[in-house]
């Protein structure tokens, strides 16, 4: 950089503190805002920007290094082509776009062209799992993906025409509406009726509809509230996860693009119950482009006095939203690793006890809840406990939105209730001639057809939405090897079980495919796997070789010996 180059940059920074804030918390959405500048990370904007924000710029350093879709010492393209590697891609044929675009580039994924036009990078879910084969141009995602379309793509980048010619106008279809999706949302109406009952008398409300969270870990909800409630301090945060990254789910990208309302008016409601006057909103930089809608309708909060000061006349009631980017990297789903990232750290997960219903973001009370579980609390406060008590089973309350992708035809959002058998699911989908259901995506289960009687519920098969359906054509080892993979690659390192563990066990699948795995050595990694199940930090390690491990149990006989062709 140049002298007139670094003061552009210093008046940059102090642009984006006065808009983001003064400290580390800031750090995510700096590095974001710099990195589409200037196309990378330099040392000389990772030492700039440590010095504006009063840190080392090894902080700053290890910051970025965490994250995939951050480009340390190095440059990216002007436009980054980013593909997604996951398993419902893999099924619609992304090889052939990996081909195509290596073809029209002449270069290979992990490179940058000669004249800095375009850089290609493999990524992993891009939440558009039914309708792959999907790719990222820098913030715009683009689905359904034809060989034939990447040389219209590429001419389009260079002719200057890409922000006119592709637009994120991408909703998934919705096959089955139900009480959350209904068209009779007004804004303000849930809140209204929420202030009107003191902030205990609320979180019991909640409690008695026994609501457990929608992201797939189940918690109590009210019970996640009355600890926030009662914990110490002036400062309390509500934090909304909109980190989707689970290969299979894309729920919570339509929520957010068609019903930000709800999403924020429940959030609004936790603020009241915990006393909190301050939210954020956690979005995957995979969902970039979904900012615009969540802003626009933070605007229109505010304009209508649902937002701010004083909410609803409520003296002493008030409460913003704020946006907060990741950057690409899936363990941050994890509450406490996306507490780090909002810190601006490396999103690793924290020891716990102690928790961040009283030790969260800025060591203060915090609640993290999904995206889909806030539409639950509004529509508890709006339509009453009998009301939400009608669907689900007694243990297992309302209905579940599943993200329904593989092999059927319609393909696409179910919102249905708890207590729905596979079979049930399968004939409301439409779907024929399926050998397996992947239900909870990479970390949940895969469920032999045999076994289609069970049922969807916290006390059954947990999911946090993810359905993948694989027909009698698919190869059962290739689908274990892609998840493997993909948790390889997300697994954030810290603890010996997880980094370790996922390794040895993509090396067995691979030596499973090659028909050099005894059943003594599978037996041995089956064990390791529960191994991890056990002695892992973090749900990602925990759950990790569920896959695996039920993939083995259900299809041994396709898997063991394998002659190589």
């Amino acid at each position: 950089m140049n002298l007139i180059e670094r003061e552009n940059l210093e008046k940059r920074l102090k642009g984006l503190k006065e808009k983001y804030g003064n400290d580390r918390s800031a750090l995510m959405n700096v590095l974001t805002d710099l990195q589409d500048e200037y196309n990378g990370l330099s040392n000389y904007i990772i030492q700039d920007v440590a010095h504006s924000l009063n840190l080392h710029p090894s902080d700053v350093d290890g910051t970025v290094s965490f994250y995939s879709f951050f480009k340390r010492n190095g440059k990216l393209g002007k436009y980054v082509i980013r593909l997604c590697q996951t398993i419902s891609c893999d099924m619609k044929n992304k090889d052939r776009i990996v081909k195509q675009l290596e073809n029209e580039l002449k270069i290979k994924f992990g490179q940058i062209t000669e004249d800095g036009i375009f850089s290609l990078e493999h990524c992993n879910c891009l939440g558009m799992c039914d309708r792959g084969p999907a790719m990222m141009v820098n913030n715009t995602l683009i689905s359904k993906v034809n060989p034939s379309d990447i040389p219209l793509i590429i001419n389009s980048c260079k002719s200057g025409n890409f922000e006119n010619d592709y637009k994120n106008i991408i909703i998934s279809k919705v096959q089955k509406k139900g009480p959350l999706l209904s068209e009779e949302f007004e804004n303000g109406k849930a809140l209204k009726k929420a202030i009107k009952m003191n902030r205990m008398e609320l979180i019991n409300y909640i409690g008695e509809t026994n609501l457990k969270g929608r992201g797939g870990a189940g918690f109590p909800t009210a019970l996640k509230w009355k600890f926030a409630y009662e914990a110490k301090g002036d400062k309390k945060y509500v934090v909304c996860n909109a980190d989707e990254g689970e290969p299979g789910t894309f729920k919570d990208r339509y929520i957010l693009q068609t019903n930000a309302h709800r999403v924020l008016e429940g959030m609004t409601i936790g603020a009241y119950a915990i006393g909190a006057n301050e939210g954020y909103i956690y979005l995957r930089a995979e969902y970039f482009y979904l900012k615009e809608y969540i802003l626009k309708a933070i605007e229109e909060r505010k304009e209508a006095k649902l937002f701010g000061k004083n909410i609803l006349g409520l003296e002493g009631f008030d409460f913003d939203i704020k946006i907060q980017m990741g950057a690409g990297a899936y363990i941050c789903g994890e509450e406490t690793a996306l507490i780090e990232s909002m810190e601006g750290l490396r999103g690793e997960p924290r020891n716990r006890p102690p928790y961040p219903v009283d030790t969260g973001f800025k060591n203060q009370a915090t609640i993290v809840n999904n995206v889909e579980t806030y539409l639950d609390v509004g529509l508890i406060c709006e339509k009453g406990i009998d009301f939400f008590k009608e669907y689900g089973t007694s243990i297992s309350r309302g209905t579940k939105f599943f993200s329904v992708s593989g092999d059927c035809e319609r393909e696409g959002i179910y919102e249905l209730p708890f207590g729905i058998s596979i079979a049930e699911m399968l004939e409301e989908i439409g779907a024929k001639n399926i050998k397996a259901v992947q239900v909870g995506g990479a970390a949940g289960r895969c469920i032999h057809k045999k076994d289609f009687e069970n049922i969807i519920a916290y006390e059954a098969l947990a999911t946090g939405g993810s359905i993948i359906l694989f027909d009698e054509s698919r190869d059962m080892l290739e689908v274990a090897k892609n998840f493997m993979e993909f948790f390889v690659e997300e697994s954030c390192g810290q603890c010996t079980p997880c980094r370790e563990g996922n390794y040895k066990i993509l090396e067995g699948i691979k030596l499973l495919e090659k028909g050099k795995c005894s059943v003594e050595y599978l037996e041995k990694l089956i064990s390791l796997g529960k191994t991890m199940q056990l002695a892992s930090k973090c749900g990602l390690g925990q759950s990790s070789p569920n896959a695996f491990i039920s993939i083995i149990e259900s299809f041994k006989n396709e898997i063991l010996g394998r002659v190589k062709e």
